[in-house]
C-alpha cells in the first residue's frame, strides 16, 4: 500500500482540480489531508511538514525571486503605456506595402512586447484586441490572422526576460545542486536565471524567424489570403515617416537593450536589471503622457495580485512536494525514469510528452513549481545540460499553450475575437505555427548546442 501513496497523492491532486478549486489551495490542501491520512496509516513521517517553514523563508529570503513583481510591473505599465498600440500602427504602415507586411509586423511587435512583457495572456489580449480587428479589415483570411496572432503572443514564453524563464530558472538551480549532491558532487555548479535568459535568445530568435518565414511562403503561394494594404491608404516613406519610425521603435528597443544588455554583459543580475525594466516602464509611461497617480495605483494594484498568485501557488507547491517526498515519490519517480527504454532520450521524451499533456491543464506557474523540482533532478543527474532543459521545456510548454482544444493562448484570443471567426477558423491558423513549435523543439533536441553555445561564450 506504501508505494501507492505517491500515486495516489497525484490522483487526489487531479480530482480536486477538475472539481474546480484554486490550484495554489488545492496543491497544499491535497498535500496536507493525505499527509494525515498517511501518518495515520503510519506510512508518512511528519518531520517532513516541519521543514515547510525553512521552504517558505528560503523564498522570501531569494533574492532572484525579486524579479518576479518587478517583471509583472513593468509587463502590465507598458500595457498601459500605449506602447504595443503605437507600435502595432507603425509597424504595420512600415510593412503594409508587401503581401503579408501586416502579420510580419504582428510578428515583430509580438516579439518586441515578449521582450519587453513576458506576460503571454497580457500579449495575446492585447494584440487580439488592436490588430485582428484590422487584418479581418484588410482581407486577411480570419485562421492565417488567428495563428499569427496566437502564436506571436505566445513567444513571452521563450523571448527574454519572461517570467517563465525567472520562475525556471531558480527551480531549476535547486534541481541542479539536489542532483550534483545525489551523484556525490559537494561543491555543486550552478545555473542562474542569466543564463537562461542568454541560452533562450537563439532558439526563440530562430522561432520569430520560422513564423516570418512561414507568412512570406503564404504570401508567395496564397497571396490573396495576406493582401497589402491598397496604395492610396499608405503614407510616404518620407523623413517624416522614418522620424516616426524611429520615435515609436527606439523607446522599447533601448529598454530591451538596457535589461538584456545588462545580463549580458555581466553589470547587472536579472533581479537588478528587473528593476531597470520597471523604471524604464515608467518613463515610457511618462513620454506617453500615460502615467499618472490612477494609473500608478492600477499597475501597482495588478503587480500585487498577480504577484501574490504566484507565490501563494509556490507555497502550495511547496508542501506538496514536501508530502510527495515523505510518501517516497522522488524514488519512485527516479526508478521509474531510470528503467525506461532508451536510457536518458526515453526519460527526456516521456517527461516532455507529460509536461505537454499537463500544459492543456495547468498553467506554467504550477508546472513549474509542481512538476520541475520532481523531474529535474532525476534528468539533470543523468548529465543533461540545465540551460538546454531549461529552454526544452519553456519552448515545449509555448507549444502546448497553442495546441487545441485545450490552448491557454487560443482562449485568450477567444475571449477578445468577434463572433465572426468561429473556433475552428482559430484552430486551423495554429496548425502550422505547432509545425514550427515542433521542429525547433526537435532541432534543439539533436543540436543543443542552440541553447548552451552562447552562455559558455559569455561566460567565458
Amino acid at each position: 500500500m506504501a508505494e501507492f501513496m505517491p500515486l495516489l497523492l497525484v490522483l487526489a491532486l487531479g480530482v480536486v482540480l477538475l472539481l474546480g478549486y484554486p490550484v495554489a489551495l488545492s496543491l497544499g490542501g491535497t498535500a496536507l489531508v493525505m499527509a494525515l491520512v498517511g501518518e495515520w496509516l503510519g506510512y508518512f513521517d511528519h518531520a517532513f511538514i516541519e521543514a515547510l517553514p525553512n521552504r517558505v523563508y528560503g523564498v522570501m529570503t531569494n533574492e532572484t525571486l525579486i524579479a518576479v513583481p518587478l517583471f509583472v510591473f513593468m509587463g502590465v505599465m507598458l500595457e498601459r503605456s500605449r506602447v504595443a498600440e503605437n507600435l502595432l500602427d507603425t509597424m504595420a504602415l512600415l510593412f503594409g506595402p508587401m503581401r503579408g507586411g501586416l502579420g510580419i509586423s504582428v510578428t515583430v511587435v509580438g516579439m518586441l512586447l515578449a521582450a519587453s512583457t513576458g506576460i503571454v495572456g497580457a500579449t495575446v489580449v492585447t494584440m487580439g484586441l488592436l490588430t485582428l480587428p484590422t487584418m479581418l479589415r484588410r482581407h486577411y483570411d480570419p485562421s492565417v490572422a488567428a495563428g499569427t496572432i496566437c502564436a506571436s503572443g505566445t513567444l513571452g514564453q521563450i523571448i527574454p526576460p519572461s517570467i517563465v524563464l525567472v520562475l525556471l530558472g531558480d527551480v531549476l538551480s535547486s534541481a541542479y545542486q539536489q542532483a550534483q549532491l545525489d551523484m556525490g558532487i559537494f561543491s555543486p555548479d550552478t545555473v542562474s536565471v542569466g543564463d537562461l535568459f542568454i541560452g533562450a535568445l537563439i532558439p526563440g530568435l530562430m522561432l520569430v524567424s520560422g513564423y516570418i518565414a512561414y507568412l512570406v511562403g503564404v504570401a508567395i503561394f496564397r497571396p490573396q489570403a495576406v493582401p497589402a494594404i491598397p496604395a492610396a491608404e499608405r503614407p510616404q516613406h518620407d523623413a517624416r515617416f522614418w522620424l516616426r519610425v524611429l520615435q515609436v521603435l527606439l523607446p522599447p528597443l533601448a529598454l530591451i537593450v538596457a535589461v538584456l544588455g545588462s545580463i549580458l554583459y555581466g553589470i547587472a543580475t536579472p533581479t537588478e536589471a528587473a528593476s531597470v525594466g520597471a523604471v524604464g516602464a515608467m518613463l515610457l509611461a511618462a513620454v506617453h503622457r500615460e502615467l499618472s497617480l490612477e494609473t500608478l495605483h492600477a499597475v501597482m494594484r495588478q503587480t500585487t495580485i498577480v504577484t501574490s498568485m504566484v507565490f501563494l501557488i509556490f507555497i502550495g507547491a511547496a508542501i506538496f512536494s514536501l508530502v510527495f517526498r515523505g510518501f517516497g515519490g522522488d524514488e519512485l519517480v527516479t526508478e521509474f525514469l531510470s528503467d525506461l527504454p532508451g536510457g536518458t532520450v526515453g526519460a527526456v521524451a516521456l517527461v516532455m510528452v507529460v509536461l505537454f499533456l499537463l500544459g492543456f491543464i495547468l498553467d506554467f506557474i504550477e508546472i513549474t513549481f509542481v512538476v520541475v523540482p520532481i523531474v529535474g533532478p532525476v534528468l539533470l543527474a543523468m548529465g543533461l545540460d540545465p540551460v538546454w532543459l531549461g529552454v526544452m521545456i519553456a519552448i515545449n510548454l509555448q507549444t502546448s499553450f497553442l495546441t487545441p482544444p485545450f490552448g491557454f493562448s487560443l482562449f485568450y484570443l477567444r475571449g477578445v475575437a468577434p463572433p465572426t471567426l468561429s473556433t475552428g477558423q482559430i484552430y486551423r491558423g495554429v496548425a502550422p505555427f505547432i509545425l514550427i513549435q515542433l521542429l525547433m523543439l526537435a532541432t534543439l533536441a539533436l543540436f543543443p548546442a542552440l541553447a548552451t553555445w552562447l552562455p559558455d561564450q559569455v561566460y567565458q
